[in-house]
């Protein structure tokens, strides 16, 4: 049994990380670090509230550390956690900064320990289907991939994702540009533009970024002030495109508290369109299911020496690579080769 010190049981923690961790075969959340060891035992008595990272870290029984913090304590927490032998994921971002993030690397590499960043919304229902399609060749050579990730939040909350130094590039850009680079890899060049559109807004709550390749145009976009986010997918391609709207249900399925993998776990309630190109056909696409379990059973399976790291450090630095020339391009209001 692989046990897990999950460090930080705010949203994320006590949302994604948790029931997740739980739910997988051959892990034990084992440690919490927090501060709210009453919320813990009422939502998982068997695990142990310690105060901070370096109780988890001195306990010998701890194989891995799940960090679910905020994003400027990512690089430090795991150096230390990579120092202290155990194996490690980090919630994204990364890092702030692709030089911490390739510390981090290179210290995992030198300790021959596990890292791996969450990047869970490779299993979402819509994208698992998006990719089928685009493998499948009916949509011809894509030749414009948008991918939006929009909401209606126009209060500013005090959190420290929407504090100043944060925002939706660090956020939600991260998700947007990982499905992004599965796709289509490493581009050319990065545009991005970023805006603080809410009252009283300490950070940018608008992002829109344009990746650049050979032929090919990535159009990435999150905001906080779209009442209307129709639009999730939307890709277009010499022989047909693909639509979709909505989000994937797991996220809400794990706020609700439902059995993770249960009956209708990860079910698209409105699957994406195929356009025919000659014809204009609309053709419902029935994709599978999402699969957010997906991601700790390819952890657990690595570490057991059975598998592949399901999102390895390599693949986390490139994404790092793109939110960090998407930052300079805001700054200079232009393209940043990479």
């Amino acid at each position: 049994m692989i046990n897990v010190a999950l460090v930080g049981f705010g949203f994320a923690g006590q949302t994604f990380h948790a029931p997740l961790i739980s739910a997988t075969p051959g892990l034990t959340l084992h440690t919490v670090v927090t501060s709210q060891a009453d919320r813990l035992a009422a939502a998982w008595p068997k695990a142990r509230a310690v105060p901070d990272l370096e109780t988890a870290l001195a306990d010998p029984a701890v194989n891995l550390v799940v960090l679910a913090t905020p994003d400027p304590l990512h690089a430090d927490q795991a150096e230390a956690a990579l120092r202290a032998g155990k194996a490690v994921v980090v919630d994204k971002p990364f890092a702030l900064t692709l030089a911490d993030a390739r510390r981090v690397v290179d210290l995992a590499k030198a300790r021959g320990l596990l890292l791996s960043v969450f990047q869970n919304r490779r299993w979402d229902a819509d994208f698992l289907s998006l990719r089928a399609e685009i493998a499948s060749g009916r949509l011809g050579r894509v030749v414009t991939f948008e991918s939006r990730f929009d909401r209606y939040r126009p209060v500013v909350r005090d959190r420290w994702r929407e504090a100043a130094g944060a925002g939706v590039w660090f956020d939600l850009g991260p998700h947007l540009v990982d499905q992004a680079l599965v796709l289509f890899g490493r581009p050319l060049g990065v545009t991005l533009d970023l805006a603080v559109q809410r009252d009283g807004g300490l950070s940018p709550d608008w992002a829109h970024a344009v990746l650049r390749y050979e032929a090919t145009r990535v159009v990435l976009n999150a905001a906080m002030m779209i009442a209307a986010p129709d639009v999730r997918f939307a890709v277009h391609g010499t022989r047909a495109s693909l639509l979709s709207s909505g989000l994937d249900p797991q996220e809400d399925q794990l706020k609700a508290g439902l059995p993770v993998g249960g009956p209708g776990w990860g079910v698209d309630p409105s699957p994406m369109i195929r356009v025919e190109g000659d014809s204009g056909h609309r053709v419902p696409v029935e994709g599978p299911a999402g699969d957010y379990p997906a991601y700790y059973s390819g952890i657990a399976a690595a570490l057991r020496g059975e598998g592949d790291n399901p999102v390895p450090p390599e693949q986390a630095l490139a994404v790092m690579e793109v939110i960090e020339a998407g930052v300079e391009s805001a700054r200079l209001h232009r393209e940043v080769a990479l």
